[in-house]
């Protein structure tokens, strides 16, 4: 099946080498951090995590989001997801690509990975979160190929292959429950201790994730001959909505649980985020904007007659995906730092370096999504020929 890749019009070259070339950038970016150290960020000893965590925080829920259309078409038979299971599936393959290249530059030695595996501590989320990760990028890859393949040649997929599949859903959940536990398991970090972290974290991802699914399938159906089907992104696009409206209202309760409590602690981070603390208010717009395009989103996706409609529909997911992205990436990352355990604050701001290299990231990451739904797509222009 891999012919099909280096098989395509004028378009999908274009667009395969602008990703590279923008990659590309990011890996000389890269091997300059390298060279001079971490530094060339804007972390510090009172933030540890950046930019590069808040993306790879962002994308493990853009891969567990994939369990949207796993979980229908393979536990519940609902066969309209069955021609989507597959570009889910590979879209999930490309987010946790982008998610451990993350963890790779923000590491600033990469040798330093290999001491999860010659060092294992059971008793560290750290170490769970390799597993989860590796583990799920293994099942999607496994299981999308095969798929895919016996349905290129009009089979049935191997029978070995339907226990992994029933073992991809609950591992979706627990990519992004790992992750949440990697925060809300430091008691220092207030805005950060919260039980429903994790909640919180799932909604984002079954919103986000299918959202970006949405617009993929809609510019699938533009430039290709292969149609994902309306009824099946009318479905993802109700999942969105009860996804981000969830999403929402968990974080209305932790607000009301810190400003009602009156901690101050757990109000500071809030409040910073949200209005600024002691004249530092550098996320204030991109916090009230990512609650103003999550709100726009749901206005848009709650009436059927918005959510029918293909314009505002990609409005919609627009909304979220971006709103969700700011909220549980920087957001989440300079809240938790903001102010630190001595109530001293560290104001952080990513450095140019560091968008150079999360764009060369996504661009590596987008550009492997690129040949697998070519592959994808290609196969099911091909069957139904």
């Amino acid at each position: 099946m891999l012919e099909f890749a280096v098989k395509g019009s004028k378009r999908y070259w274009g667009l395969v080498l602008a990703l590279a070339a923008i990659a590309g950038v990011g890996v000389l970016t890269w091997l300059y951090q390298l060279s001079f150290g971490l530094g060339i960020t804007g972390m510090s000893r009172d933030v540890s995590w950046g930019f590069y965590i808040a993306q790879f925080t962002f994308l493990v829920g853009v891969a567990a989001g994939g369990v949207m259309v796993v979980l229908p078409y393979y536990l519940h038979d609902y066969k309209a997801f069955g021609r989507i299971t597959i570009l889910g599936e590979f879209l999930a393959i490309a987010a946790v690509v982008m998610c451990l290249l993350f963890i790779l530059v923000d590491l600033g030695q990469p040798m330093r990975m290999l001491n999860v595996l010659f060092y294992p501590t059971p008793n560290s989320v750290l170490f769970w979160d390799m597993i989860v990760l590796n583990g799920y990028l293994f099942l999607n890859v496994v299981i999308g190929w095969n798929v895919l393949q016996a349905e290129r040649h009009g089979t049935h997929y191997p029978m070995w292959v339907k226990p992994l599949i029933y073992v991809s859903i609950p591992w979706a959940v627990s990519i992004h429950t790992v992750t949440a536990y990697l925060y809300c398991g430091l008691p220092g970090r207030h805005f950060w201790l919260t039980a429903i972290l994790a909640p919180r974290f799932l909604a984002s991802a079954f919103a986000a994730g299918p959202a970006l699914l949405i617009l993929l399938c809609m510019v699938i159906r533009k430039f290709t001959k292969f149609d994902p089907g309306w009824e099946q992104i009318q479905s993802l696009a109700k999942i969105v909505t009860y996804a981000i409206i969830l999403n929402v209202f968990f974080f209305l309760c932790e607000v009301f649980v810190a400003f009602y409590s009156n901690i101050p602690y757990h109000m500071d981070s809030i409040t910073y985020l949200f209005a600024g603390l002691h004249g530092y208010d550098a996320y204030v717009p991109w916090m009230w904007t990512s609650i103003i395009m999550m709100v726009l989103g749901i206005i848009l996706l709650v009436p059927p007659v918005t959510r029918r409609n293909p314009m505002t529909l990609a409005a919609a997911c627009l909304l979220v995906f971006f709103g969700a992205w700011i909220d549980k990436g920087m957001g989440m990352i300079a809240g938790g730092f903001t102010p630190n355990p001595l109530h001293e604050i560290s104001e952080y701001i990513p450095t140019a370096p560091e968008v150079m290299i999360a764009l060369g990231v996504w661009a590596a990451g987008f550009l492997v999504l690129t040949v697998l739904f070519k592959i994808a797509v290609s196969i099911k222009e091909e069957v139904r020929a």
